[in-house]
């Protein structure tokens, strides 16, 4: 179902939009979460951080296709947003081929240069097996992950975050009982988690591409569409690009924070772990802001209604507040208390270490809501480059807050390191936001 986010109030659009997207987000990262919990109870600490430390090097080279696909839907709202149906499927059919051609070469790059990266992030010997069994089937899914995320982008392009989030409780579903078979029937480790992953993100892409396909023809690229128009593709990578790049580079400081975990050995890194996943469920909501900023600032750019671009960063800002206040509440006092889902081996030492990570940031979801709502929503409104600084200004908090902790093999000093990050990439992008907003008016 399309939706027009250019008429009724704001508020009620935004929440009603990303309620869907969060709980599409949560059965997402019920795929890595299952991973983590089956993992840790069936094959052993030493997989279980192998999984963990594998989730930067996942967030490095998926969040990059996440942003350079997001970049590419962009466009297509903007044109849905001004009513130019031609447009819009033009825009499909180059987002498609951009992304398959990048889809490739990451697949061979990352996989070519996995062992080296995974050296150069000291991963302990003791979990270097299973990490690279784990994180090279990923690679080799790359395709399944661009699939979904590109089609979904689609979809939410058009006001339509529902159908998502279908696709993905049944993928989910399915990766659970993957994960069961794989691991606990054929014993094939870390890496029998990463094939349910790829496998059933593969299914929820293709479940979106079968519904387009048989419901939605206003989507359909004619012949003449998949003619690449290099001024449109020159536009969509001039908005993708500095979008993936913003994904990277916040992934690169996550790497440089894990490298420093790793220092401290293979149960503070199941610890890190543990309390990340946690940690993952319940900042998804912030997630699924942005994206709804991203689609309600595109649609209404399109439309050139700046007054309710404005209300719309109004609106999100305070949904955020609210619920990051409620939930950071929940995770400082309850969170540890989810450690034994993840480990069945020196849980009370575990425990403590999700302890500290879970109180270091949950004191800070608030800078967190900014991040997320004004980079999403600046993004929306055609500006690539300028979210991208936010991401150098994260990389930046994130790296000195580590490393200086590392020094003094400080665990907590190296869980403070995100909220260094959110705090300086917060107050940039408010920043970034009146100066723009000064410059339209």
């Amino acid at each position: 179902m399309e939706r027009d986010m250019t008429v009724g109030r704001p508020a009620k659009i935004i929440l009603n939009f990303t309620v869907p997207i969060f709980i599409g987000n949560i059965f997402q990262q019920l795929y890595s979460m299952v991973d983590t919990v089956i993992v840790g109870k069936f094959v052993g600490n030493e997989a279980l951080a192998a999984v963990g430390a594998c989730g930067t090097l996942m967030f490095l080279i998926l969040g990059f296709l996440l942003g350079l696909t997001a970049g590419f839907t962009v466009i297509t709202a903007q044109h849905y947003g001004a009513g130019n149906m031609g447009a819009v499927r033009k825009s499909v059919a180059s987002a498609s081929v951009l992304s398959a051609v990048v889809s490739v070469l990451i697949t061979v790059l990352s996989m070519a240069m996995m062992k080296h990266v995974l050296n150069w992030m000291n991963t302990p010997s003791d979990m270097y097996r299973e990490a690279y069994g784990y994180i090279m089937v990923i690679c080799g899914g790359i395709a399944a992950q661009v699939l979904y995320n590109l089609l979904a982008g689609i979809l939410r392009a058009v006001g339509d975050s529902k159908r998502p989030l279908y696709f993905l409780i049944l993928a989910a579903v399915l990766n659970i009982f993957l994960d069961l078979l794989f691991i606990i029937v054929f014993r094939m480790g870390a890496a029998g988690a990463a094939y349910a992953t790829v496998i059933s993100q593969g299914v929820s892409g293709v479940l979106c591409l079968i519904y387009i396909i048989r419901k939605m023809p206003e989507l359909h690229p004619c012949r003449e569409d998949w003619k690449m128009d290099k001024g449109l593709a020159k536009w969509q990578l001039k908005i993708g690009i500095p979008m993936a790049l913003q994904f990277s580079i916040t992934a690169v400081g996550t790497i440089v924070v894990q490298s420093a975990l790793n220092i401290l050995g293979s149960v503070a890194v199941a610890g890190f772990a543990a309390a990340n996943k946690i940690e993952q469920i319940v900042t998804q909501a912030y997630v699924a802001i942005g994206t709804t900023m991203a689609t309600y600032c595109a649609q209404n750019t399109g439309a050139k209604k700046l007054d309710r671009v404005k209300a719309g960063f109004r609106s999100a800002t305070w949904i955020g507040i609210i619920y990051a206040a409620i939930t950071g509440a929940v995770i400082i006092s309850a969170g540890k208390y989810m450690t034994v889902l993840f480990v069945s081996e020196n849980v009370k030492e575990i425990t403590a270490y999700v302890d500290i990570y879970l109180k270091c940031v949950g004191l800070s979801f608030i800078p967190l809501v900014f991040v997320n709502v004004f980079r999403n929503g600046i993004q929306g409104m055609g500006f690539g480059m300028l979210p991208m600084l936010a991401g150098v200004a994260e990389l930046v908090g994130r790296s000195a807050a580590a490393l200086t902790a590392s020094r003094f093999g400080s665990y907590a000093g190296i869980c403070l390191a995100s909220p260094a990050a959110w705090l300086l990439a917060g107050a940039l992008l408010v920043c970034m936001y009146f100066s723009i907003m000064k410059r339209k008016i």
